[in-house]
């Protein structure tokens, strides 16, 4: 028989965890609905430990006493009939009516330690109802009215430090716009860790359809999952939202339970709460009336091309969508390969499925430029091509369609084309963090300081992405802002030390400003066979040490030949051999040689710019 039954409302259930795991460590037998495996009927579950556990923990809060409450409501009446009750606060709220009678224990603002005496009351009187006997008396609740002037007084400085901070974290928060948004990762509760995919992956559909919603600012995916654990206040003021969406999936017997909750980023109540038992074929049904019903409480009208856009190459195929959400998995974790086979299964299921379309594209044209040469190369981007197009030709409304054909055509080093793509996506997802930053990327390589402006709000969108730093920093050495792209590397790498681009950005930036011995020092962190090493390096030594620099260009061209035509350009146009660096550059063309992409604005090219071959190379590669 279970010693306790876990009654509370899903979406605390972060909240919850820590109680659990601290119960299960003092040696109580817990139960909660964590424990139901995939496939298993929960309801049949749930009743069938409801009535057998010894004690029934019901935790009550804002959640669990509102509207959306009634389940722990009815699991609470039941465990009162067999005098297994014991009630929890973890916000200063009372318990429904009839449930008053019994004094409820209080963890307000308990953070997981085992030695609280809050806590120490609960285990005792969980010891006591599991065994039988009188419960103890636990100390009366009384909420906190203002400040206790004491803790002022006899803090000192310090209380009034902590006084202030509380007043930035709280000041921040409240000024976060109000229409802005975060969607954390919806909880996987199928029993089973690798169902993780499709909660995390149902979380990034909700997050890609209100993207698509004017005038809403979203959370991007990389900051927003960094938030997992954290409660909905936290999350917002680390990023900077108003708003927080979260949730809980669970899939079973072909049904899917899936329980959305929208609040309030700085008092935590929920605005919106809603819970969907539909058979897995209406995941996108959902999806749109999660989205439709964030977009009511946020009190942003949707007219009927909007809604219509939620669903913009989507699938109503559960097979689609299940291939689709693994291979957004597997490229998430650049397992490249396999997630075009996912996509190409989620394509078979549903041929209409434009998004599975794009994501084929954008993953091929990946999988081709990193792997591929030769006609092997070109032939599976003209596959690629045309998996855009159909993408287009579905969703044309979508901005994904346009960014998948962007990256083809970049990577086709058809840069006029891509350009037009990258502005067509641009003005389909204005509020995309990818899409700021992938145009924003390309731009900087036109030199144009528009860039600047996109990555200011791709990064205000997804504030905590590991990358921005280092990705900044590339970007202003396009734009010859050394000093700038300086500071970006130096930030970046003061966490990441020794990561091979971003010690390659500091070099550049340090190279270009007449720095060569720090750029030397900069590229000693890394292995001696690295690419950026060895370029750079032998772009540094060029003016004191020729031989070293011929040592380094030696080394990069018989290690790395075939594919590293640009770099090899790179060192010759430092070391001013213009004939060897054209002729690099010739052969980097025909070889599609990605790095021209940058031909325009690379810092390393800078002594060959005044060359009339140059000018020529602008209006054949799609500069000029």
């Amino acid at each position: 028989m279970t010693d306790l039954f876990v009654s509370y409302k899903s979406e605390d259930r972060a909240r919850v965890a820590p109680l659990v795991a601290a119960l299960e460590a003092d040696g109580v037998g817990v139960w909660w609905d964590a424990h139901i495996g995939g496939g298993t009927e929960w309801r049949d579950s749930i009743e069938r430990e409801l009535n057998a556990a010894r004690c029934v923990l019901v935790v009550w809060s804002e959640r669990s006493t509102g509207p959306g409450g009634s389940f722990v409501r009815d699991e609470a009446t039941r465990a009162m009939r067999r005098g297994a009750y014991l009630p929890v606060r973890i916000d200063p709220v009372e318990p429904p009516l009839g449930f008053g009678e019994t004094q409820a224990m209080s963890l307000i603002g308990w953070r997981g330690d085992r030695t609280d005496p809050h806590y120490q009351a609960l285990l005792a009187a969980v010891e006591a109802v599991t065994a039988g006997t009188p419960r103890p008396i636990p100390p009366a609740y009384q909420p906190k009215r203002g400040i206790d002037r004491r803790l002022v007084i006899g803090g000192g400085v310090a209380a009034v430090a902590a006084l202030g901070a509380g007043g930035w974290w709280a000041f921040n928060r409240q000024s976060a716009p109000g229409d802005s948004i975060a969607v954390l990762p919806f909880d996987n509760l199928s029993g089973d860790p690798a169902q993780a995919y499709f909660s995390d992956g149902i979380a990034q559909e909700l997050r890609d359809a209100l993207t698509r919603i004017a005038g809403l600012k979203v959370a991007g995916r990389s900051s927003s999952e960094l938030m997992r654990d954290a409660d909905g206040p936290t999350a917002a003021a680390k990023l900077g939202v108003a708003t927080i969406l979260s949730g809980t999936v669970r899939r079973g017997a072909g049904l899917i339970r899936i329980n959305a909750e929208l609040v309030d980023g700085i008092t935590g109540l929920a605005r919106w709460s809603q819970a969907y038992d539909r058979p897995i074929g209406d995941a996108l049904a959902i999806q749109t009336g999660i989205a439709e019903s964030v977009a009511g409480a946020l009190s942003i009208a949707l007219g009927k091309a909007q809604k219509a856009l939620l669903t913009a190459g989507s699938t109503t195929n559960p097979a689609a969508q299940d291939a689709f959400l693994r291979g957004s998995e597997l490229a998430r974790k650049n397992q490249i390969a396999p997630a075009v086979e996912e996509y190409a299964a989620a394509i078979a299921a549903d041929p209409a499925f434009g998004k599975a379309y794009a994501s084929r594209a954008a993953n091929r044209a990946i999988l081709a430029g990193t792997n591929f040469g030769g006609n092997a190369l070109r032939d599976e981007l003209v596959r690629a091509e045309a998996d855009a197009r159909r993408a287009i030709a579905l969703a044309p409304d979508l901005g994904q369609s346009y960014s998948a054909l962007a990256l083809v055509l970049k990577t086709r080093l058809n840069l006029n084309g891509a350009r037009k793509a990258y502005d067509a996506a641009y003005a389909r997802s204005p509020g995309d963090a990818i899409v700021l930053r992938t145009r924003g990327d390309f731009l900087a390589q036109f030199g144009d300081s528009e860039a600047i402006n996109l990555y200011q709000r791709s990064e205000a969108l997804d504030p905590l992405r590991a990358r921005n730093a280092v990705n900044r920093a590339s970007m202003q050495n396009y734009l010859a802002r050394f000093d700038d792209a300086i500071a970006s590397a130096q930030s970046f790498l003061a966490e990441h030390a020794g990561d091979p681009q971003g010690s390659a950005a500091l070099a550049t930036a340090l190279l270009a400003k007449g720095r060569a011995g720090e750029a030397l020092q900069a590229l000693a962190v890394l292995t001696a066979d690295d690419p950026f090493r060895l370029t750079l390096e032998a772009a540094a030594y060029s003016a004191t040490d020729r031989t070293a620099s011929n040592r380094s260009l030696a080394a990069l061209t018989e290690k790395y030949g075939y594919n590293a035509q640009y770099q090899i350009a790179q060192v010759h146009a430092w070391r001013r051999e213009p004939d060897l660096a054209f002729a690099a550059i010739g052969r980097a063309w025909h070889g599609l040689d990605p790095g021209l992409n940058g031909f325009k604005t690379d810092p390393l090219l800078a002594p060959i710019r005044s060359d009339p071959r140059y000018g020529e190379w602008l209006r054949r590669i799609g500069f000029a």
